[in-house]
């Protein structure tokens, strides 16, 4: 058993994820894993959506229909478990081999906001990873550690303008 859990996906039937996440933790209860399965959730984003009335209503959209976040510790036991589950079809990775997600990967998905340390001061340069400015070169501004933004100054076109981007779009150079 490694010494922390991890976040792992398992797919499910479309439309079935809010049932596979009750009867998971129904099982997990009655089994006592609570120890070793620790959480069950599947995103959700709000949508506002304007009805032909012309008023506005707020609804829950799932980020990634068909899919389950599941943060356990992985084990025989609990493979079978989660597998075993009703509505599951099996988990994200090659063959029957669950892979992690990573911290990225958890942060960037909106399963768990994990605090990432950007190892930058304010002055020297970092490298755009993600989005429409990837692979520019920035000279970070200001750190908003508590948010996990850094703010730039990127030269294009010959003038400097400032970005906010999360840490995760951005490396050391």
């Amino acid at each position: 058993m490694s010494e922390e859990a991890k976040w792992y996906v398992a797919h499910t039937y479309s439309g079935y994820e809010e049932k596979v996440k009750t009867d998971l933790e129904k099982t997990v209860k009655n089994r006592n894993l609570q120890d070793m399965i620790l959480e069950v959730k599947y995103p959700t984003e709000e949508v506002v959506e304007i009805r032909e009335d012309g008023k506005r209503k707020v609804t829950k959209r799932k980020t990634y229909p068909g899919y389950v976040m599941v943060k356990m510790f992985m084990n025989d036991k609990t493979w079978y478990v989660v597998r075993n589950t009703r509505g599951v079809t099996g988990f994200v990775g090659p063959g029957s081999k669950p892979i992690p997600l990573t911290d990225e990967e958890v942060t960037a998905m909106g399963v768990e906001r994990i605090a990432l340390k950007l190892d930058v001061a304010v002055g020297e340069n970092v490298r755009i990873t993600s989005g429409p400015f990837e692979n520019f070169v920035g000279t970070v501004k200001a750190l908003d550690p508590e948010n996990q933004k850094v703010k730039l100054a990127v030269l294009m076109f010959g003038k400097e303008n400032m970005l906010e981007l999360d840490y995760i779009a951005v490396q050391k150079i």
